[in-house]
C-alpha cells in the first residue's frame, strides 16, 4: 500500500513538473549558526494546510525544493532536537532563496512553537495563551471588546462581563500596566482594536509569587493587551454623541469622550461618559471596587443561581444598583497616567468620578417551603438612588538597585449615597390565606470612605533564587449612616387581623473596620529545580460598630426616645498568626509545590452595651499544593489544592436586631466560629495549531466545615421570621465546564461548544431544624460563526440551561428550563455602509409555582455610514424594535424558588455621530518578527 502511495505521488509530481517553474532553497542552522542535518522542510498549502512537498536538509544544512507552483505556502521544519518552525512564503517564478532558518534547541525552549502567519494565530506557552490580533478581523474603529468576541476560548456576554477558558476575567492590563485602575471594562470598551498587536490570557500570580517563583495559590484571570509600536507614539481618541426622543419618558442620550496620548512608556488618557441608557454604569460586581461590600461576595450566574461567600470585614448595606434594570442617569469621568523612568521607577495614577441617579420598580414573588407547608411572599418595591463616588488609585514601583525593589500602592474612595425605598408586601399560605401585610418607607443618607495601602519590599541575595520579601497590606472603612424608617405592619391569624404595629424610627450608624496583614517570606534554592519557602503571616482585623435607634416623640415632634433593644455598641478583634513552609519544583515540563501553614486564631469580642465579652481561639492546618504538567508544546494540565479560613463579619457577630423589615428581622451571633474551606481544582487547555482546534476544561470541588449560614425562626401564625447567623456542616459543591472550538475549513465555519454542570449541597436551618438543600444546574452553549472581511460577519448561537432544586423537608423537585437563541449579523455595502443587527429569543418554562410560560424577543439594529477613511461615522440605531424588553429572572436558592420582575428601558431610537481620530504623523507599521 505504501509503495502504491509513493508511486502515485511520483506520478503526480511528474505530471505537473512541466508547468511549475519555482525553486525554493535555504539553509537550516541552530542558534549557534551550526548547520542542522536531516531536518524535515515541508511546504503546506496555505488554504487548508495540506502537505504539498517536503525534503530533508543535508549535512551542511542546505535544502532545495524544485518545480513548485508559484503561489503562497506555509513552510514548516521538524527535528526531534529542535523546536518546530513555521512561516509563510510566497514563491515567484524562478529561484527563491529563503535564507537561513534558525532553530532553537528544545532544551532552551519551554514548550513553545515559534509561529508566524495564519497558523500562528494562537500560541500557548505554559499557562499563557496568546492571540495574534491582526488575524482576527473586526470592523473599522472597533474597540477591544469586539476583538475579544472573535477570540477562541473567550466569551463576552451582553453585560460586558468577560470569561476566558471558562473563568471570569478580573484584570485587563495594557502593556503589563493597569489602565484606569482595576476596572476591566475601561480598557476593552475604550481602546481601539487596531492598536493591539497581541492579546495574552493568563493566570496572574501575586507580586510576591512572581518574585519568589513559588506559587502561593493567589491568582487572577488576566488579559494583557500588547500594543503595536506605532500605537505607543502619538495620540488617539474618540468622541461619540447620540440622542433621540422617546414617548412618555425622558429622551435618550449618550455622549462619550476618550482622549489618549502615548509616548513610549508614558501613557496619559482621560474619559467622560454621560448618558441615560444604562451604558458604562456600575454593575453588580462593581460594588466591590467601591469599598461598600468588603465582606460578602455574591455571584449570580446566567440561570439565576446565587452563590454567597463571606470573606471577613462587613457588608454595610449599600443599595443595589443593576444597570440592566430600571432607569439610570450616569456620569463617569476619569484620568489615567502611567510612566516609567530609566527602567527603575514606575508610576501609575488613576483618579475617577462617578454619579448615578437610579429609579426602578421591582416585583418579587418567593415560594418558601416550610416543612409540609409553603409561604408565598409577594412584594413590590419602588427605589430611588443618588450616589456619588470619588476614587483614586496610585502605585509607585522603585528599583532601588539590582538587589532591592519596593512598591507602594494605595486606593482611596469617598462616596455619598441618598436613597429612598417604598415596599408594599404581603405573605400568604399555600391556600392564599393572608398571614401578614406591610408598607415600608426607608430613607437613607450615608457617607463612607474606604482606604487601602500596600507596601511590598523585595530583596535578592547574591546567590541565585535566594530571596527575602515583606508584604504589608492595610485597609480601613469608615461609614456613617442616617436612616429614617416608617412602616405599617399588620399580623393575621387564619386570615383575621390580630395586630397592627406602626414603626417611626431614626437609626444612626457609626462603623469603623480595618485590617492589617503582614507577611514575611524567605526562599532558599536547594538545587537547580528545587526551592524552599519559609513564611510567616500575621492578620489583624478589628471593628467598632455603634447602632443607635430613636423613636419618634409626638410630644416634642422629634426623634428623641432611645430604644435600648435596637441599639448596641460592639467591638471585635480577630488575630491570626500563621507560619508556613513550602517546597517547590520547576522544570521544563513539570512544576509542582506543596506545603502547609499553621494558623493560630483568637476572637476577642466585646458587647460594650451589655458589658459582655466573647473569647474564642482556633488552631488550623493550612495545606496547599499545585501541580502543572506541560505535556505538549501547546497543552498543559494543572491541579491545585488550597485550604483557607473565612472569618464572620461584624454584622454577623453583633447581637443587635435589625427591624428594617418587620416580618423579616435579622440578629447577629457572637458565638459564631470561623469556617474552613478545602478547595480542589483541575484545569486543562490545549490548542492544535494545524487543525485549529482548541479545548479547555476544568473541574472544581469544595467542602466547607463550619460554614456560616442562617437559622430562620418562623412564627406559624403570622410568618414573622427572625434570622440568625449560625455554623453548619455537610456543605460541599462541585463544578465541571468544557470549551471546544474548531473550524470546518471547506465552508469557513467556526463552531464553539461549551457545556457545564454544577452541583451544590447546602445545609439550611428552619426553626432550629437542619435540612439539606441540593441544587443541580446545567447548561449547553453552541455557536456558529462565519465572516469575510468587509463583506459580512454572521453568528448564530443557542444556550439551554436547566436548574433543579430539592430539600429534605420537601421531596418534590423544583425544576425549570431557560433557553436563549441568538442571531447576530453585520453586512457591508460598498465598504462604507454597514447594517448590524442582533436578535435574541428568550423562553422560560412554565412551572407548578409559576404558571406563565414567559417568552420575549429582543431585537436591535444599527445602520451606519463611514467617511474620510473611516474617521467619521454617522449612524441611526433602534433598541428593542419589538418593544418586548422585560426584566424577568427566576432562581432557586435553598428552600426558596423566586421570580423577580424589574423595570426595563424599552423601545427607543437614537441618531449619532462618532469621530475616531489618531495622530496624522504616526510611524508606519513595521514588519513583525
Amino acid at each position: 500500500m505504501l509503495k502504491k502511495e509513493f508511486s502515485f505521488l511520483a506520478l503526480f509530481f511528474i505530471l505537473f513538473s512541466f508547468s511549475q517553474k519555482s525553486t525554493l532553497k535555504g539553509v537550516v542552522i541552530d542558534e549557534d549558526k551550526h548547520p542542522v542535518q536531516n531536518s524535515v522542510v515541508a511546504l503546506l498549502t496555505e488554504k487548508d494546510s495540506v502537505l504539498h512537498r517536503f525534503t530533508r536538509s543535508d549535512k551542511d544544512g542546505n535544502f532545495q525544493l524544485k518545480n513548485i507552483t508559484t503561489k503562497k505556502y506555509i513552510l514548516m521544519t521538524f527535528h526531534n532536537q529542535y523546536a518546530d518552525y513555521v512561516d509563510e512564503v510566497i514563491l515567484k517564478d524562478g529561484e527563491n532563496n529563503f535564507g537561513n532558518i534558525s532553530l532553537l534547541s528544545k532544551s532552551k525552549v519551554i514548550q513553545e512553537v515559534l509561529v508566524k502567519g495564519k497558523v500562528g494565530s494562537i500560541r500557548i506557552k505554559g499557562d499563557t495563551t496568546s492571540y495574534k490580533a491582526s488575524d482576527f478581523k473586526v470592523g473599522e474603529n472597533a474597540n477591544v471588546e469586539e476583538l475579544l468576541k472573535k477570540l477562541p476560548g473567550i466569551q463576552v456576554d451582553k453585560n460586558g462581563n468577560i470569561k476566558a477558558m471558562g473563568e471570569t476575567v478580573q484584570k485587563v492590563l495594557v502593556d503589563g500596566e493597569e489602565f484606569f485602575g482595576d476596572d476591566p471594562g475601561m480598557a476593552v470598551k475604550n481602546l481601539r482594536a487596531d492598536a493591539v498587536k497581541e492579546v495574552q490570557v493568563f493566570n496572574k500570580k501575586s507580586d510576591q509569587a512572581e518574585f519568589t517563583g513559588i506559587d502561593d495559590g493567589n491568582t487572577q484571570k488576566t488579559i494583557n493587551l500588547k500594543l503595536k509600536e506605532e500605537a505607543k507614539k502619538g495620540f488617539f481618541g474618540k468622541i461619540d454623541a447620540a440622542g433621540g426622543p422617546i414617548k412618555d419618558i425622558d429622551s435618550r442620550y449618550n455622549s462619550n469622550v476618550l482622549l489618549s496620548s502615548f509616548k513610549s512608556k508614558r501613557k496619559i488618557s482621560a474619559f467622560l461618559l454621560n448618558g441615560n441608557t444604562g451604558q458604562d454604569g456600575l454593575s453588580w460586581e462593581d460594588r466591590d471596587k467601591y469599598g461598600d461590600n468588603d465582606g460578602m461576595s455574591v455571584n449570580m450566574d446566567d440561570d439565576g443561581n446565587m452563590n454567597y461567600m463571606w470573606s471577613g470585614g462587613n457588608d454595610d448595606d449599600e443599595p443595589f444598583v443593576d444597570t440592566q434594570n430600571g432607569y439610570i442617569k450616569n456620569t463617569n469621568a476619569g484620568m489615567q497616567y502611567s510612566n516609567k523612568w530609566n527602567d527603575k521607577q514606575t508610576l501609575n495614577l488613576s483618579p475617577k468620578f462617578n454619579n448615578q441617579i437610579y429609579n426602578n420598580k421591582r416585583i418579587r414573588s418567593n415560594k418558601r417551603q416550610i416543612g409540609a407547608s409553603q409561604l408565598n411572599e409577594n412584594s413590590e418595591t419602588s427605589s430611588y438612588v443618588d450616589r456619588t463616588n470619588y476614587k483614586l488609585n496610585v502605585s509607585y514601583d522603585v528599583k532601588i538597585d539590582s538587589m532591592n525593589t519596593i512598591k507602594f500602592s494605595t486606593k482611596t474612595n469617598f462616596y455619598n449615597t441618598n436613597s429612598y425605598d417604598f415596599t408594599n408586601g404581603n405573605t400568604t399560605d399555600e391556600n392564599g390565606v393572608l398571614k401578614n401585610k406591610s408598607k415600608v418607607n426607608l430613607n437613607t443618607d450615608s457617607d463612607k470612605n474606604a482606604l487601602t495601602a500596600n507596601v511590598l519590599f523585595k530583596h535578592k541575595f547574591a546567590k541565585a533564587r535566594r530571596t527575602f520579601s515583606i508584604n504589608i497590606n492595610w485597609n480601613k472603612l469608615n461609614s456613617n449612616s442616617n436612616n429614617y424608617l416608617l412602616s405599617d405592619n399588620e399580623s393575621y391569624t387564619s386570615g383575621i387581623l390580630t395586630s397592627n404595629i406602626n414603626i417611626n424610627q431614626n437609626k444612626i450608624g457609626e462603623r469603623t473596620t480595618q485590617g492589617l496583614t503582614t507577611k514575611f517570606s524567605y526562599t532558599e534554592p536547594l538545587s537547580k529545580k528545587f526551592a524552599l519557602e519559609f513564611g510567616y503571616q500575621i492578620n489583624l482585623n478589628s471593628g467598632i460598630n455603634k447602632q443607635s435607634t430613636f423613636e419618634f416623640n409626638s410630644t416634642t415632634d422629634n426623634y428623641d426616645v432611645f430604644v435600648n433593644s435596637l441599639s448596641n455598641n460592639f467591638k471585635q478583634k480577630i488575630i491570626t498568626n500563621r507560619p508556613s513552609l513550602k517546597l517547590s519544583y520547576n522544570s521544563k515540563k513539570i512544576n509542582y509545590g506543596f506545603g502547609s501553614g499553621f494558623g493560630f486564631t483568637t476572637f476577642d469580642l466585646l458587647d460594650q452595651t451589655l458589658n459582655k465579652q466573647y473569647n474564642q481561639s482556633f488552631t488550623n492546618f493550612f495545606p496547599s499544593a499545585n501541580f502543572t504538567y506541560k505535556y505538549k508544546s501547546n497543552s498543559s494540565i494543572r491541579l491545585s489544592y488550597n485550604g483557607f479560613t473565612t472569618q464572620p463579619t461584624i454584622d454577623q457577630l453583633q447581637p443587635v436586631l435589625n427591624n428594617q423589615d418587620f416580618f423579616n428581622q435579622v440578629i447577629g451571633n457572637p458565638d459564631l466560629k470561623q469556617s474552613f474551606t478545602n478547595s480542589f481544582n483541575l484545569n486543562q487547555n490545549s490548542y492544535n495549531m494545524m487543525s485549529e482546534i482548541y479545548m479547555y476544561q476544568g473541574i472544581s470541588f469544595r467542602t466547607v466545615t463550619n460554614q456560616i449560614s442562617n437559622n430562620r425562626d418562623i412564627n406559624p401564625d403570622d410568618a414573622k421570621t427572625t434570622t440568625k447567623a449560625i455554623n453548619t456542616n455537610g456543605n460541599y459543591s462541585g463544578n465541571y465546564y468544557l470549551g471546544l472550538g474548531f473550524k470546518i475549513k471547506k465552508i469557513d465555519l467556526n463552531i464553539n461548544v461549551s457545556p457545564s454542570i454544577n452541583y451544590r449541597k447546602s445545609v439550611i436551618s428552619i426553626n432550629n431544624i437542619e435540612n439539606d438543600t441540593k441544587n443541580l444546574g446545567s447548561s449547553f452553549d453552541i455557536n456558529f460563526s462565519r465572516n469575510k472581511e468587509k463583506k459580512y460577519d454572521i453568528s448564530i448561537g443557542n444556550r439551554f440551561s436547566n436548574n433543579r432544586n430539592s430539600t429534605t423537608i420537601n421531596s418534590e423537585i423544583k425544576s425549570f428550563n431557560t433557553n436563549n437563541l441568538s442571531f447576530n449579523f453585520s453586512v457591508y455595502f460598498t465598504e462604507k455602509w454597514k447594517l448590524s443587527s442582533d436578535y435574541n429569543l428568550f423562553t422560560r418554562q412554565k412551572t407548578e409555582d409559576f404558571q406563565n410560560n414567559l417568552t420575549n424577543q429582543l431585537w436591535n439594529a444599527r445602520f451606519q455610514r463611514t467617511f474620510k477613511n473611516d474617521e467619521f461615522t454617522a449612524y441611526i440605531m433602534v433598541r428593542d424594535i419589538l418593544n418586548q424588553n422585560i426584566g424577568i429572572e427566576r432562581y432557586n436558592n435553598g428552600n426558596v424558588i423566586s421570580e423577580e420582575q424589574n423595570d426595563r428601558l424599552k423601545r427607543y431610537a437614537m441618531i449619532g455621530f462618532t469621530w475616531n481620530f489618531k495622530n496624522k504623523n504616526e510611524i508606519k507599521p513595521q514588519p513583525e518578527n
